[in-house]
């Protein structure tokens, strides 16, 4: 009997030794890289951000086929103590597990690029930030219309129509919408401050420019002409008179309806009745209608005194403006402008 229980013994341990050779063997196989050729490896990358488990991330490369073993990764994780960094990473499946813990720790980031042209509205801003993969569009649009954060800057508006400044930016993964918000409407007050009168104004005469600004933007296509542009506008504002322009038409048929871009305005789209159609009512609208840049801004803060009420394209392709002080030359620049585009 006792020899027996000593066989079985013998054949237990022996079984165990087995079960554990077999299991450290395939440890320490599940360590090593899953290609040996770099040619035939796999690579991608790999988003971590902060605050992701490492048994997340260990799902995640097993899933994607970088590693053998989601629990040896974990294991050998907690092992050798791996503090991972928050991060972008392009990982390969050629690399050990331990040459990827050497990457996962050094935090290193990859910045994504967005240029924001001037002109555009916040929805069209929210579009390519999602397209960029930067953030949500609904959460974007939201951000911007966020009563508390707007009190917090002191803009007496709905919303941050105006103050998102058009630049290059370098996003990181994983920011929020609002993070994303913040920066571009910190540029904004950043670049704003070398105009001259800016910085003395209060936040309601801040906003006056910030909305003609938007219109000039609209408007100019050469920037010496947007100064010119801007003293039309305020010569208007100062007489009551209306300020014609097509923008705040186009912003009202294309953000506040919703429709795509009018090839041409009709004269039926000149009498929508909205407070931004500048057709039917005198003053400024609103709000902006767009995100100016620099040179509107500048054109707006500081409009030249000049006696022009009137403008006209005369090259559509340069873009340039003829400029009058009174209707009847602005007819007769009309007609004269028309004459050279049809060739006579």
């Amino acid at each position: 009997m006792l020899k027996k229980i000593f066989v079985f013994l013998c054949v237990f341990i022996l079984l165990i030794t087995v079960l554990a050779c077999a299991g450290i063997g395939y440890y320490i196989y599940s360590l090593n890289p899953v290609s040996d050729n770099p040619d035939s490896a796999t690579t991608i990358k790999l988003q971590v951000p902060s605050g992701k488990s490492v048994k997340s991330i260990a799902q995640d490369l097993y899933k994607s086929g970088i590693i053998r073993s989601q629990y040896a990764f974990y294991l050998a994780a907690r092992k050798s103590n791996v503090m991972i960094k928050a991060g972008t990473y392009y990982l390969s499946s050629d690399l050990s597990v331990y040459q990827i813990f050497e990457h996962l720790q050094t935090g290193k980031q990859e910045y994504l690029s967005v240029s924001i042209p001037e002109g555009l509205t916040i929805s069209k801003i929210a579009r390519i930030l999602s397209e960029k993969d930067v953030a949500s569009e609904y959460e974007f649009i939201k951000a911007a219309s966020n009563p508390a954060l707007l009190q917090e800057y002191n803009i007496p508006a709905d919303s941050f129509e105006g103050y998102i400044f058009p630049d290059t930016y370098f996003f990181n993964h994983g920011m929020s919408a609002e993070s994303v918000l913040r920066m571009m409407v910190d540029n904004f007050y950043k670049r704003i401050s070398q105009i001259s009168n800016v910085q003395d104004m209060t936040p309601e005469q801040l906003f006056y420019v910030v909305r003609l600004a938007s219109i000039v933007e609209r408007e100019y296509r050469v920037a010496s002409e947007a100064p010119l542009i801007a003293s039309v506008f305020t010569n208007r504002l100062r007489r009551g008179i209306g300020l014609y322009s097509c923008a705040t038409v186009e912003y009202i048929i294309t953000e506040i309806q919703g429709k795509p871009h009018p090839d041409v305005i009709t004269n039926k789209d000149l009498k929508i009745d909205n407070p931004y159609n500048t057709y039917l009512w005198a003053g400024l609208p609103p709000g902006p209608i767009s995100c100016p840049g620099l040179i509107a801004l500048n054109a707006a803060a500081n409009p030249p005194r000049t006696s022009y009420y009137y403008f006209r394209l005369t090259d559509a392709q340069k873009g340039t403006h003829y400029f009058s002080e009174d209707f009847d030359e602005h007819i007769d620049a009309g007609k004269v402008y028309t004459k050279k585009a049809a060739g006579k």
